[in-house]
């Protein structure tokens, strides 16, 4: 068990503690094609009952997506990203006493996005695809969210490999952070997300999460996101030798096991899919870790 740093966020209106207490981060897809719950909240009067829910049901970030990340997932264009989230960011902002995350890789997004709303800007691609982000949240002061991902979602999982994993994704978090920091992105408003899935073979989530620490000693706050993963159905099917849908029961104990590994090893941020089970898990495993 790695002994978690505690980091405090403040940012607009909010406050949140990261260390003593999990901070869980609600997904909600507004897209036709995620991997996990495609097409359940795509219309604009799911989404905002879903968001609504998750933050009722203890999330403490609801982190909203137009555009699908699942491996070979093609992009949509910056139109169709907008038209999918920012009505919805509009409405759930004015509802919610949570902040949102806008999960995107094009400033122009995260620029509505914000205006909309939104607190946090999560980039899968730490600003490599569109250099304009960090002088977006530069500009407006906000939280970012950088993680590692080899490859872009067309190409991610097309053979994956590592010389060595775990020293591969320090040196690009350094590389990113020196970057965001270069670009004027305060220290205290960063945080390093692994990449769980996202160029990464089954036995390098596994190690990743079992080898937190190398990603924590760097002295960011850090999010993982296991809920759902191929991975952990990959490891079910190898064992049952039947299919796993991404929303089963058993997929989802899975993803519970990975987040509790991922919060016992370090990791401040759990990004997950179900808030309502996820909450009293944390409860419990943050009493044992602060035991």
């Amino acid at each position: 068990m790695s002994i978690v740093l505690p980091f405090t966020l403040e940012f607009d209106r909010f406050r949140l503690e990261l260390g003593p207490q999990t901070c869980i981060m609600g997904i909600l897809n507004a897209t036709p094609d995620s991997f996990s719950d495609g097409g359940k909240f795509n219309t604009f009067e799911t989404a905002v009952s879903q968001g609504i829910k998750l933050a009722d049901d203890g999330a403490h970030i609801l982190d909203i997506g137009g555009e699908s990340t699942r491996p070979f997932a093609t992009p949509v264009s910056e139109q169709e990203e907008l038209d999918r989230i920012i009505p919805i960011i509009e409405n759930l902002s004015k509802q919610i006493d949570v902040p949102i995350s806008i999960d995107t890789v094009k400033s122009v997004v995260a620029k509505e996005a914000l205006n909309a709303g939104a607190a946090i800007i999560n980039d899968i691609s730490a600003f490599e695809k569109d250099p304009a982000m960090a002088d977006l949240a530069a500009q407006r002061d906000v939280p970012v969210v950088l993680m590692h991902m080899k490859g872009t979602p067309e190409t991610m999982q097309v053979s994956p490999d590592y010389d060595d994993l775990m020293l591969e994704i320090t040196n690009y978090f350094e590389s990113r952070v020196a970057y965001a920091m270069k670009k004027g992105i305060q220290k205290k408003r960063i945080i390093l997300d692994p990449g769980i899935g996202f160029g990464k073979t089954v036995e390098h989530n596994l190690v990743l999460i079992n080898h937190l620490e190398k990603i924590t000693a760097l002295g960011f706050p850090v999010l993982m996101g296991p809920s759902r993963k191929s991975f952990i159905q990959n490891i079910l099917i190898k064992n049952n030798k039947t299919p796993v849908e991404p929303d089963n029961i058993k997929t989802e104990d899975g993803s519970l096991a990975a987040a509790a590994a991922s919060i016992l090893n370090g990791a401040h941020i759990i990004r997950v899919h179900d808030v309502e089970k996820v909450k009293p898990f944390t409860l419990i495993i943050d009493s044992i870790r602060n035991a």
